[in-house]
């Protein structure tokens, strides 16, 4: 019963969710073909690197001002034009390709501009959701939205990879442009998007103070300040570790086995999937603070586990563990953030969040990788007092990379039960 309350009172969403399934499944296609096309140009990991900066940076530099015009303007109209920007984008890389004028470049480029683009589309997205959805449906429709970023992760490379060996750049590039359609198509038409009613008549403030107004109500309301700033750390340290370094990790291991990577990189997705599938079925817990908290603490006992261990079962056992556990923690920080936050605030406050959680993640992942190449694999490749007593628990290829996702394991623990100590009492000051 409460399944068919469900799909009844959450058409429109269900039908944006799935048509922007579609056109996301379309676009990761382009992304993987693209990889593809662009190392096969010029055979390096850094213009891969590159065009991965392109693509990211963007979007969280201009995540305030985005924030900002998303909660003032008209959010189907912001992620209308961002699609049409994006398929704009899509078919001029096709007719770059077409007349064998194409460059890696014009990728730099057009990414770039995408990223902008995206940066609007993301809080709309954000705050549409909210739009459509019940409150008591929040966690569902959070479960779904995991749900459809885990199988996008399985399908677009594998699709990507067939579409690539039977049409080549050309054939991916017309599928996306396919699937955008069919994604505009149910927006424009099928989906009615309601504006909520600004209460009373507000003075207009200056526009630096409205794109600022995200972080002071954060600010103002510490419990989740302290969330926010709690996963700002959190997300630098995993992509030190497990979240970032996780390829690296594989790899030294198992002698620079693909086969291992691909287990374990399959798991990864598996158990967001679960993870996802799990919080459409089950309630979230009531005390959304101490779930956030503990099953943080709880993924970084993943990374723990998995630099103790040379077994790759182990590896895939764990990583599947990790990620549905993520998938979990992250429906209840969704739904903490949209019961907590006015819905006319929404777009500047998620985009806050995001800027703030997401701005050291780039660090992190140069942190990471500068840490397991230049200390920690020649720390323990040299002997000494120390490197004599941590071989009995890290040895062979790649142990320093094992013994830097053990310290960051701890570290990730550590830092979320101690946050859940400090701060989960002072939790309800909403």
């Amino acid at each position: 019963m409460k399944t068919k309350a469900f799909f009844t009172e959450c058409r429109d969403f269900l039908l944006l969710w799935s048509s922007q399934t579609i056109s996301s499944l379309g676009t990761e296609m382009t992304a993987y073909a693209l990889n593809v096309w662009v190392y096969s140009q010029h055979g390096t990991a850094s213009s891969l690197s590159l065009l991965t900066l392109c693509t990211f940076l963007p979007t969280i530099l201009f995540r305030f001002i985005a924030g900002t015009l998303a909660d003032r303007w008209n959010k189907k109209r912001i992620m209308l034009a961002a699609d049409a920007f994006a398929a704009s984008g899509t078919l001029l890389i096709l007719v770059l390709h077409s007349m064998g004028w194409l460059r890696i470049w014009h990728l730099y480029v057009i990414n770039t501009l995408l990223s902008l683009m995206n940066a609007f589309q993301v809080p709309a997205s954000y705050v549409a959701t909210s739009l459509l959805v019940p409150e008591k449906h929040y966690a569902r429709a959070g479960g779904l939205q995991g749900l459809a970023g885990s199988v996008l992760s399985i399908l677009a490379p594998a699709l990507g990879s067939m579409v690539l060996a039977l049409g080549g750049l050309t054939l991916v590039l017309w599928l996306d442009l396919s699937t955008f359609a069919i994604a505009f198509g149910t927006l424009l038409l099928a989906i009615h998007l309601p504006e909520k009613p600004r209460q009373g008549k507000q003075e207009r403030k200056p526009f630096w103070q409205e794109c600022t107004a995200g972080l002071v109500f954060l600010k103002e309301r510490k419990p989740l300040w302290r969330l926010i700033l709690f996963f700002t750390a959190i997300n630098f340290l995993a992509k030190i570790g497990g979240d970032g370094q996780m390829a690296a990790f594989v790899l030294a291991r198992s002698n620079g086995s693909q086969q291992a990577l691909g287990l374990v990189q399959a798991a990864v997705s598996m158990g967001i999937m679960a993870g996802s599938l799990l919080m459409t079925w089950l309630k979230p817990a009531k005390d959304r603070f101490a779930a956030v908290y503990l099953t943080c603490g709880m993924i970084f006992l993943g990374d723990i586990v998995q630099g103790l261990s040379v077994s790759i079962p182990v590896w895939v056992a764990a990583a599947f563990g990790t990620y549905l556990i993520a998938a979990v923690m992250n429906v209840h920080l969704t739904v903490l953030m949209r019961e907590s936050v006015p819905i006319e605030m929404q777009g500047r406050v998620f985009s806050a969040r995001d800027t703030l959680q997401n701005g050291f993640i780039p660090l992190g992942l140069l942190t990471g990788g500068w840490l397991a190449d230049h200390i920690f694999e020649p720390f323990m490749s040299r002997p000494s007092i120390i490197q004599a007593w941590l071989i009995h628990w890290f040895s062979g290829n790649g142990a320093g990379i094992a013994l830097l996702f053990f310290l960051t394991g701890l570290a990730g623990a550590a830092l979320s039960l101690i946050a859940f100590g400090f701060f989960h009492a002072k939790a309800p000051e909403n």
